[in-house]
Order: structure tokens, then sequence, then C-alpha cells
């Protein structure tokens, strides 16, 4: 039996002992009827519990499966090489081992796992396949933490096999060859490698976890924040030889369900990592402040794809973007490139037509409130302030481009933040005219498109062009256009996690000459498709699904494709039935979507 097998059969065995009753049965008989009772010590003090006649032959036997199990454990462990404690100091890497992972491991014990955790539990788990786990995401997405659970985890001769080392920008491959060996010679066979990409020759030299360690058994995860980087590496170097798990997608329901915070609000607004946000903890949030998430686009995405064009090919493959690369500037365009997306994104939403209904529905609402009742909404002439702030974008938005971006940098920046995941695009599909396609970008972390869509609003509202509104007026109008933005966002959040969610099917907005639906499910294979509305209102009324019972539009799309088999209006009320069409709570239908 080889070392490794050996070692795993010894951790299967401890296992399988920890879940037996330790001690043994005794019996005493009292007035000539005899009783059986479980014997065993703890904490220094024996201890004694009554065993049932019915009972009595199914503990006997776990008993006697205890006892087998530890003398086969016994017999094991002398066969077993005495390894002396491993000094970490011999080692040229930041190591951990031991103890210092227990400790490591400590503070997420009690944490919720993310989805994604069982699939690199399985790896670490499961047999040797000659390949290398890549766990890789944006910051702040939990992919060390995920790590840490791993070892939270496992037994005590499982820890005994495990390392974790924290790469940083001065270790070379060749160190980490150097302690891997040893640790390999060492019995260690559970590695985790932390900011892996961080080395220089990582992307050049990858193949060395995979080829060397990999094949010989060792069980090898890298993680890191230089998406794109692992992207190379597993085109080149790794391929066919890794296991890829990215985590920067952070749905809903995960949100919710791992961090505890509820409420598509919240989402819309810190969504997109795996910090603490919302209404507890939104003064350290991520995404609390347009400043906080400059930063992260900045250190998070810009520099990320910078690095990584560095290390790749020997720095040739910037292709159009080394001449920003070489002035400095390629890290400001590519945070321009992403404002941009989300400048337009608001842009979009201040040009749409204002829904006279909804303005109406506030304009109600205020007047109605009980506690402070206003007519504000009347005395506002929203539509000229919305076209008032969307014409004073369009100068900012040009004044502010100190960057000079062709289209063709536009372009490649874009196919990287689409190769990080950071982007998606949704399909706007037209009726009666097949022919015309467009798109909607989707940013993929939600709070960084509404923390700079919220910022922007709040600033041009300064601007001396709505001098004349009170400071009151001035608020009422930021909350209404901000009341837009979370509505248009709360489209894409479903449009995009719908999307995801059924790979098989087509997940489209669907334009006609005049009104739209907010969402097309197409099934290809059953033939048919669920059109939907999706409101961002608590409140059901007739005006939301006046297009869902459009009789030319409905038949159009049955024309296109297949029967209507469903009719949804998603919003954040109770979910009911109104004239057959179906309301359904918009965070109860994405809690329901299975990844």
């Amino acid at each position: 039996m080889e070392l490794f097998e050996m070692q795993e059969r010894a951790a299967e065995l401890e296992q399988q002992i920890s879940a037996l009753p330790a001690g043994s049965i005794t019996k005493k008989t009292v007035n000539g009827k005899e009783y059986f009772y479980h014997r065993w010590t703890e904490n220094k003090k024996r201890r004694e519990k009554y065993i049932s006649a019915d009972e009595l032959a199914d503990f006997r036997a776990q008993i006697e499966r205890r006892k087998a199990l530890e003398q086969e454990l016994k017999a094991l462990k002398r066969q077993l090489p005495q390894t002396k404690a491993v000094d970490t100091s011999t080692f040229t890497t930041n190591i951990r081992i031991g103890d210092a992972l227990r400790s490591f491991a400590a503070p997420v014990r009690g944490y919720r796992k993310r989805e994604c955790f069982r699939q690199l539990h399985d790896f670490v788990y499961s047999e040797p396949r000659d390949k290398v786990f890549i766990l890789y995401g944006l910051r702040r997405t939990g992919k060390t933490t995920m790590i840490r659970q791993i070892f939270a985890e496992m037994s005590d001769a499982e820890l005994t096999k495990a390392a974790f080392i924290q790469i940083t920008a001065r270790d070379t491959l060749a160190n980490v060859n150097r302690d891997l060996k040893a640790l390999e010679a060492q019995g260690f066979r559970y590695v985790f490698l932390d900011e892996v990409t961080l080395m220089e020759d990582f992307i050049e030299g990858a193949a060395l976890f995979s080829d060397v360690f990999a094949a010989c058994g060792m069980k090898i995860t890298l993680s890191g924040t230089d998406s794109l980087g692992f992207l190379f590496a597993e085109d080149e170097q790794l391929y066919d030889r890794c296991i890829l798990l990215h985590t920067t997608f952070i749905p809903y329901r995960e949100f919710e369900s791992v961090l505890g915070i509820h409420g598509i609000d919240e989402y819309i607004r810190y969504g997109g990592t795996m910090s603490l946000g919302g209404v507890h903890y939104n003064e350290t949030s991520t995404f609390a402040s347009k400043e906080s998430a400059d930063e992260y686009v900045d250190t998070a995405i810009a520099r990320n794809i910078q690095h990584s064009l560095r290390c790749y090919q020997y720095e040739g493959h910037f292709r159009h973007l080394r001449d920003l690369y070489d002035k400095n500037e390629l890290t400001s365009a590519i945070n321009r490139v992403v404002e941009d997306i989300n400048h337009r994104f608001t842009l979009e939403v201040l040009t749409q037509n204002w829904k006279s209904h909804d303005l109406g529905i506030s304009a109600s609402n205020l007047r109605r409130d009980r506690e402070n009742p206003t007519d504000i909404l009347d005395r506002i002439d929203l539509a000229t302030v919305t076209d008032s702030l969307r014409k004073l974008l369009e100068i900012r938005n040009k004044t502010e481009q100190t960057i000079k971006l062709d289209d063709v940098h536009a372009a490649e920046i874009k196919e990287y933040l689409d190769l990080l995941d950071l982007t998606q695009k949704i399909d706007v599909l037209h009726l009666p005219d097949v022919s015309t396609v467009s798109s909607r970008t989707v940013i993929a972390q939600p709070g960084l498109r509404y923390a700079q869509a919220d910022a922007l609003i709040r600033s041009l509202l300064l601007d001396e062009t709505f001098s004349a509104l009170s400071l009151a007026e001035r608020t009422v109008a930021q909350e209404r256009i901000l009341t837009e933005i979370k509505g248009r966002m709360l489209e894409d959040i479903v449009l995009l996690e719908t999307k995801l969610s059924n790979p098989k099917k087509q997940v489209f907005v669907l334009q006609f000459p005049v009104g739209e639906f907010d969402m097309v499910v197409f099934d290809p294979e059953a033939g048919s498709c669920r059109i939907f509305e999706i409101k961002h209102s608590e409140e059901a009324v007739p005006q939301q699904y006046r297009h869902l019972i459009d009789v030319e539009k409905c038949a159009q799309t049955e024309h296109r494709y297949g029967p209507i088999t469903g009719k949804f209006v998603l919003y954040r009320g109770e979910s009911q039935v109104i004239d057959s069409i179906q309301y359904q709570n918009v965070e109860e239908y994405l809690q329901s979507l299975a990844s």
C-alpha cells in the first residue's frame, strides 16, 4: 500500500471511529433482573447510560465495530513513517500547516457555505485525476473563505497532510517547486496556493502543478483574484489539466442564504461580493459609496487585467492596448470603460419615456402618506428635470474623457470584462421585424452599478441648472429617479439570473413598435415560451400587465416562439393570481432558480 493510500485509510478509520460509541457495556443484576449500561469516560469522569433490551444487540455491535477499527488504525499507524514536526522556517514561501491551519480556519467555522463549495469539497476528497483545481474570481467573492472552510472540516489526520501557501509578488515558481517537493517528501497531500497569479512566471510555467505534483497524487488547489491570468494558463500550460470554478457571480439567493441579508433592494445596492452589506453593515460595504466602488474597480478589475496581460506571453498579448499600457493609462482606461457602461445605463433610464401611470401612483401615494402627506410631485415637472439631467450627463461624459479611447480599445477592454464574468449581454429581439437585434450590457455585480449611478444622479442634481428646486424638491426628484434606476436594475437582475439558470433556453427582451415584454423565456425543445413583466412596485395594478393581455402582441409571439404557457408579473408584493395573470414575488422567484 502506497504512503498516501495508508494516510487516506487512516483518515477514513478516524472518521468511522468518531461516529461510533466509545467505552463498553456493563451488566447489573437488581432483584434478580438484569440491566445493561453503556459505560464510558468523559472529561476524566466515568459516565453510564441505561441501554434498553431493544437497543442492546445493535449497541453491542457498534462497540465491537469500534474496537475492531481502533485495532486496525493502531496497526496501520505502526506502518506509517514517524514524522517529525515540520519546521516552516526551512521553507522559502509563506506556509501554514498543523495548528496554524486550525487557527486559520477557526473564524469561518460558523459561516454558511456558498453553493459552489461542494465542487471544491468533491475535488479534495475524490480520487486523484492528474488535474489541479483552480478557484478564481474577483476580490471578496469568497475564495479564501471556502479554502478555510475545507480546513475546518478536516479530521486531525487529514490536517497533518494539508498545507496553505500564501504567495506574494516576490515568490517564483522555482521557490514554490522547492517547497512543494519538501512537502511531498514529508507526506503532505492537500496543498492550497493562494494568490498564485502574483508570481510573474505563473502563466508561462503553470504546468508544473499538474504534470509534476498532481500526477503523483497530490491534491493541488490554486486560487487568486487574477481571473484573466488563470484563463490564459488554462488555455495553454494547463490545457485539459485543470478544473475551473469561478466565484465572481453571486446570485440573489446566495446573497440572502449565505450573508443572511434579505430584500431585493439590499441586493441592488450592495450585491456582488461576499462582504457584509445592507442595513446593518453598509458603512463598510464594498459598494457603500462611489469611492469604495471606484477603488474596487481599480484594484479588483483594472489591475487584474493589466497584470495578466503583462505576465502573458512575455508582454506579447496587449494587442491594441499596448499604447495605453506604455503611457501608463491602461488602468484608467479600463476604469473609464466600466464607468461608461454604467453611465450609459443611467442615460438610458433618463432617456426612456416616463410612464405617466407610475408617476401618478407615486404622486397619489405621497398625497395619501399618513405621516407626511405632500403634493410635491404635482409641483415638480419631473420630465423636464430628467431631460435636463440627461443633457447634463451627456456634456459631463464628454468633458470627463481625459483619456482618448478608440473603438478598438473599448472593444478589447469589453472582451476582457466579459471574460472576467463582470459583464453579460442580454439579447433584445423585435417583432414583427425579426431582423433587428440589439443587446443590453448587464453588470454581474449590481452594487457596483448602483453605487456609480446613485453618485452620478446626486452630483448632477447639485448643478446650478437645478438651483430653482428647493432641497425637498431635489430630494423627491432624486428618490423618484433612483426608484426608476432600481426598477431597470431589477429587470437586468431577473434577466441575468434566469439566463444563467436556463442554459438550454433563450432568455431575452422582446420589443414591439409600441411596448415590450420585459422577459421572454423560450424553450426550443418544447416549442413554447413564457412571458413576463418585471416591476419594482409592491402594488398590483391592471396597467402592469396590459402588454401581457394584448391580443396582437401575444399572437405575434406565439407565431414566432410557440404557445405561451404562462403569463407572469414579477414584483415586490405578495404572490397571487389576478385575471389569470400570475403575480409572483420577485424574491421568491429568484430564490427558486437553480444554478
